[in-house]
């Protein structure tokens, strides 16, 4: 998070009044969500026949950061003859945001690491977009405001709250050893390369090693590599099921070993300046689409569902729902680029169906809670990221974190919950079927425990819900035929790009999946230039 579009349908719901020891405390109640219902028109396909007519060059079917990263290449090679299609009523996908009076919030992606060095592209589009403003040493050097501020991380654990987010409070020394253990791993896992000379693991993955020699990681889950080298300690267990939920939705008895070690590895660390701190904006990732949507303006079209698509000898016919106007539109174009998760895909195009149903996708929620104030015992001050050691979910971000104001009237946070189990799909039900009364006090059970008081403190809550929140990397997946298959193009006319298709739902790989698709549109390489 911290990866079709995450954005907003409204449910209203009446305020709830809530007894709290003896002061009526009222907490406005908000359900937003990813516009499911539309999405699953796409079983049934009962839409009108289509009335009018587009014809274009260049079709991008979805607005998330692949879509909006594929469109910015085009750009780049002076093609302007294109147009994006998406289903929400607004751009960025698992990277959009939301706003209320007081602060700008994410609705799910919070944060960029900062990226490799080798990583260009991804330098070019953060120095385009301000965010690096200088180079020293051949490092970049970034706009302060826009790295994270200190305190950046905390954990509140037995009691208290340490800053950092590895257990240390509290320990025994044969769990503070392992961590030490752990950590001492996963540094030569980050500095191992293969025979090729290239690293085992890094971002994008298309720059890993094709040297096999690690493959069998993907074959067995993150927990069993852990207790395969004796990773025995509740602390290691816990910190590194936090981690794997944080990025893939699932834990280490889910996820395979081989992304487990790649959330560890692939980031190099090289610019000694910044101490392993994280770009963000009160709005999250968000910021990222703001900069991106320059490229689309005056080329998208909202709230616009595809639903068939089919291969003719001049091109590409896709039919498209005009969600708002309730009206069917043909439109014909040359090259069509799915940047669609694969759950989508499956439905528009034949033959995906099958590879399709190797991917699996966590659900998710987040709450973004708007308070008068934090309360807690003061062991360690408020910081952007605030994780409770062993609670049901992931913590959660201060947004207001980066600001500069010395006064602020209310305060804005953002908890995320992933379901992490061996049946996502009932999971996903639940999340869709039960009231938002229950996931509220949820939230509220698992915040208490560092902030015993806080819902005296509430003010309102909406609950954002992400059925497919992003792809999980399960064992067999990253090294499988299905994920090489799913990539691969159909007839040179209809063409795939998304971060499930790298198997590892993170900003980069989104961004990188746009830039390759259209280079190998247009020069026939999928080399990133």
């Amino acid at each position: 998070i911290k990866k079709l579009a995450a954005l907003s349908i409204i449910a209203a719901v009446p305020s709830l009044l809530v007894s709290c020891k003896d002061k009526l405390i009222e907490i406005a109640l908000k359900l937003t969500g990813t516009n499911h219902i539309l999405g699953h028109r796409l079983w049934l396909k009962n839409f009108p026949k289509p009335t009018n007519e587009i014809k274009i060059p260049y079709l991008i079917v979805g607005g998330g950061i692949s879509g909006l990263s594929a469109a910015r290449q085009f750009k780049r090679k002076g093609i302007e003859d294109f147009l994006v299609l998406e289903l929400e009523n607004k751009l960025g996908g698992n990277s959009a945001n939301g706003e209320n009076q007081y602060s700008k919030f994410p609705l799910a992606a919070h944060y960029l690491p900062l990226p490799n060095v080798r990583d260009k592209e991804l330098l070019n589009f953060l120095e385009e977009s301000k965010i690096i403003v200088d180079y020293k040493d051949n490092l970049p050097v970034f706009d302060e405001t826009q790295l994270c501020f200190d305190p950046n991380e905390r954990l509140f654990i037995r009691n208290s709250w340490q800053t950092d987010l590895i257990p240390r409070y509290g320990n025994s020394k044969e769990a503070d050893n392992q961590m030490d253990l752990f950590l001492q791993k996963m540094t030569e896992f980050r500095e191992n390369k293969g025979k090729d000379g290239k690293y085992f693991f890094d971002i994008p993955k298309s720059f890993c090693s094709s040297d096999e020699s690690l493959n069998s990681l993907d074959e067995i889950t993150m927990k069993e590599w852990l207790l395969d080298n004796n990773f025995t300690a509740e602390e290691i267990l816990e910190y590194v099921d936090y981690c794997c939920k944080d990025d893939f939705g699932l834990g280490i008895e889910f996820v395979s070993a081989w992304a487990g070690i790649h959330y560890f590895a692939a980031r190099k660390h090289e610019n000694n300046k910044y101490d392993d701190t994280v770009l963000t904006w009160p709005e999250g990732n968000g910021r990222l689409v703001k900069h991106l949507k320059s490229a689309v303006e005056n080329k998208v079209l909202t709230n616009h569902l595809v639903y068939d698509i089919q291969l003719n000898s001049d091109g590409v016919k896709v039919l498209v729902f005009n969600a708002k106007s309730n009206e069917s539109i043909t439109i014909l174009a040359e090259k069509v680029i799915l940047a669609t998760p694969q759950y989508i895909t499956k439905y528009l195009v034949s033959e995906r169906k099958n590879t399709a149903n190797n991917f699996h996708y966590a659900p998710w929620f987040t709450a973004s809670i708007t308070l008068t104030d934090i309360p807690d015992n003061g062991s360690f001050p408020l910081s952007w990221d605030n994780v409770i050691y062993k609670a049901n979910g992931l913590g959660y971000v201060y947004n207001q974190h980066q600001n500069i104001e010395q006064i602020i009237d209310k305060k804005v946070i953002t908890y995320y919950y992933s379901f992490s189990s061996n049946d996502i799909k009932k999971d996903r039900k639940e999340l869709l079927k039960k009231p938002i009364e229950h996931w509220k006090e949820l939230v509220l059970s698992d915040l208490k425990i560092a902030h015993p008081d806080i819902d005296q403190y509430i003010s309102a809550i909406e609950i954002h819900r992400i059925g497919h929140g992003m792809i999980s990397p399960v064992p067999n997946f990253l090294k499988s035929k299905s994920l090489e298959e799913a990539s691969k193009s159909i007839g040179n006319k209809i063409y795939f790009a998304h971060s499930d298709l790298a198997g590892i739902s993170i900003f980069e790989e989104a961004f990188h999946q746009g830039i390759n698709v259209v280079n190998k549109i247009v020069d026939g390489t999928t080399l990133d230039s």
